[in-house]
């Protein structure tokens, strides 16, 4: 059984990670936000997968639906357009992909 304290630090090494991943990739399409709203829209992205898998169940339908709606928090969080926040999603989930790969906390 995963401890607690296992529980907590993996979701905070994660969470270190997937914001050093959203604030570079943000950065490099132009954002000109901080590391704070990096880890909001890490947390946001984090909250809203959990819920809709929590909800829905696994599959594409809550996948779906919690992409668009992380999409929507980029686009509300850096004041960017649909298309802008959707390059930027597509390139943090392939990188958080690779990094996945090698670090099996994301």
């Amino acid at each position: 059984m995963v401890s607690n304290v296992s529980t907590v630090l993996s979701f905070i090494v994660a969470l270190i990670i997937s914001t050093v991943i959203i604030y570079y990739i943000a950065k490099s399409f132009g954002a000109k936000d901080s590391l704070t709203t990096a880890v909001f829209a890490a947390l946001i992205g984090t909250a809203v997968y959990t819920i809709f898998y929590y909800v829905l169940g696994q599959g594409l339908l809550p996948a779906f639906i919690a992409g668009i709606v992380w999409l929507l928090a980029l686009q509300k969080l850096y004041t960017i357009g649909w298309i802008r926040a959707l390059a930027i999603a597509v390139v943090i989930w392939i990188v958080t992909s690779i990094v996945g790969l090698f670090l099996p906390v994301l």
